[in-house]
């Protein structure tokens, strides 16, 4: 898979766990003609952005590096978005 690919460290103390897990792809799925994946780090395994179940397994924690891949019709767009929301730390404060 080829497309747009973007990295972003995960700032939020617990890191990706559940309420930020399904922010992320509840986000991820809202671009419906986009095929998004996640991995945790740069060798990481490729998983579905939309699967909540893939997500949590990454257990990526404060300080991994996400990396994300779009493609398709609103791929740059989708990759901003998750982007910012991480960049947010899920818009969890505490």
């Amino acid at each position: 898979m080829s497309g747009i690919v973007q990295q972003i460290p995960i700032t939020h103390p617990v890191g990706l766990h559940a309420r930020p897990a399904v922010r992320f792809t509840k986000l991820a799925k809202s671009f419906a003609t986009v095929e998004i994946r996640v991995r945790s780090g740069v060798d990481g395994v490729w998983v579905d952005a939309k699967s909540i179940v893939k997500v949590i397994a990454l257990k990526a924690r404060s300080g991994t590096v996400l990396e994300l891949m779009a493609e398709g019709d609103g791929a740059e767009a989708a990759v901003a978005a998750l982007a910012d929301l991480i960049a947010r730390d899920f818009d969890e404060h505490g």
